[in-house]
């Protein structure tokens, strides 16, 4: 069992923390940071978004009730890049993957805190031998940047190849918000085939919902949400700010939708840059990481039925 330390704050706050053996879900934060471009940042990220939590209301208005009950667990943060303890790209993929392998044999719902993107692959890929041969996954990317270079800037585990390393995991995947690639990525996608719901098209489409749940190939779903996929007007606080992007009804009415249609598996919230002398980025996070436990309620609520 995790051991938690008194420097960790808590989502939500220390008054409804849950101990690790009764939590189902287990929020993890991983300040990693080495690769980004642009603004830089995120590896502060993590630990924004948790102080921010403090501001959130217990009660979810949407549903009517207080999810905090399932029990929240704020795991003490990996691979810390602040404190002198920077991992090469390998040494970071690893742990992580280590990590959330531990919690998927716990039986514990992963709500991941990034830092950058890049960890996404090491965090996918604990899924991937967790998962039975016979019941695969498809990985669900919101994002503004497609991420599927092959290399950038010398390196294939940089930020802007991780959607790239999940194609190579031979795992089906659907991008959502899509509004900056490059011609590599495009002819990539062409090449296999990859669904993409570009955010141009998302805005002139009012039945773009049904129509990414319709692409979806598996029952179970893992959901990778790079920040800059949400319009920057909500989360100005990301590395690369891209113009467009979902509103914030969109992004939870597809998300509750995703959960009530599918079996998500896990998810990670990545590439949070806190601005100086604002808080809205990290507490909009905050709340959407909130509405993610509510809508997994929804899912347990669901399985118990059936199990009955």
């Amino acid at each position: 069992m995790p051991t938690q330390t008194i420097s960790v704050i808590p989502f939500l706050g220390s008054e409804v923390a849950a101990d690790y053996d009764s939590a189902q879900v287990v929020i993890l934060p991983i300040p990693y940071e080495a690769t980004t471009t642009y603004r830089r940042g995120c590896e502060h990220g993590p630990s924004a978004i948790l102080k921010a939590s403090q501001q959130v209301e217990f009660y979810d208005e949407e549903l009517d009730r207080e999810v905090w009950t399932i029990g929240i667990y704020t795991h003490d943060p990996i691979a810390d890049s602040r404190h002198g303890s920077r991992k090469s790209s390998a040494e970071m993929l690893a742990v992580t993957q280590h990590t959330v392998q531990r919690l998927i044999a716990d039986n514990k719902f992963a709500i991941v805190l990034g830092g950058e993107h890049s960890i996404t692959a090491g965090i996918v890929e604990a899924y991937r031998q967790a998962a039975n041969p016979n019941e695969p996954f498809t990985v669900i990317q919101i994002d503004a940047h497609g991420d599927l270079r092959h290399k950038y800037e010398g390196s294939i585990h940089n930020h802007a190849c991780v959607m790239r390393r999940i194609v190579d995991m031979d795992l089906p995947t659907v991008q959502i918000s899509i509004r900056s690639i490059c011609k590599e990525e495009a002819d990539l996608i062409k090449e296999k085939q990859l669904t993409v719901f570009r955010a141009r098209e998302i805005a002139k489409q009012p039945d773009w919902i049904k129509q990414v749940l319709a692409s979806i190939p598996t029952q179970k779903v893992f959901l990778t949400i790079d920040l800059d996929g949400i319009d920057p007007t909500l989360i100005p606080g990301v590395g690369t700010p891209e113009p467009g992007g979902l509103d914030w009804y969109s992004l939870t009415s597809f998300l509750r939708q995703v959960f009530e249609s599918y079996q998500v598996i896990g998810c990670d919230v990545m590439e949070l840059a806190p601005v100086a002398d604002s808080v809205v980025s990290e507490y909009t996070t905050a709340k959407l990481i909130y509405k993610l436990i509510s809508y997994y309620t929804l899912l347990r609520s669901a399985e118990k039925n059936q199990d009955e």
